[in-house]
């Protein structure tokens, strides 16, 4: 039921879904770009509806009170810094310890416009030893998707190269 309300949703605001599904249980989805709080709607709305159960994270003080088990209901995963552990070996461990785990990230670590992209999501992916999953959201052609798997290799760069490949032409 959620599903077809938030495909209806979606449709009705002139959005289609384009789905390219990499066929594992377990990867790092990298959410490019990240230019809006509407973002993360348009991203909730579409995971909703092709069910995927995908999880993210967050600082911890936006699960707090009182709208933290909103988050949490949407699979957010809160993140504690300064604990002293590394957050990608944290990361690693959801997935070590779950038959499915996808962890959904905005690479430019913030709404900004800017000139790189953090690296979080390629540690964690190493670490965890799983895909990196590209989705997307263009807003010229408000279409929202996801596909362009890859293991992550010992050579960022290669990565990085394959990564801006797959979103040249795809617009904020």
């Amino acid at each position: 039921m959620l599903s077809s309300f938030c495909s209806l949703i979606l449709k009705a605001l002139g959005w289609k879904i384009i789905i390219d599904d990499p066929g594992v249980k377990k990867y790092v989805l990298i959410v490019a770009p990240h230019t809006s709080n509407w973002d993360f709607l348009l991203g909730i709305a579409a995971a909703k509806a092709i069910k995927l159960d995908a999880h993210f994270i967050a600082k911890h003080t936006v699960f707090r009170k009182p709208f933290g088990w909103i988050f949490r209901g949407l699979g957010g995963i809160p993140v504690y810094r300064g604990q002293g552990r590394n957050l990608s070996e944290q990361l690693a461990e959801h997935f070590h310890s779950r038959d499915r785990f996808i962890l959904g990230i905005a690479p430019e670590g913030t709404r900004s416009k800017l000139d790189h992209w953090k690296t979080g999501f390629y540690h964690i992916a190493r670490a965890a030893d799983v895909p990196v999953v590209m989705a997307f959201l263009d807003y010229r052609r408000k279409e929202v998707g996801m596909g362009g798997a890859f293991m992550p290799g010992a050579d960022m760069n290669e990565c990085f190269a394959i990564i801006q490949a797959f979103y040249s032409g795809r617009e904020a």
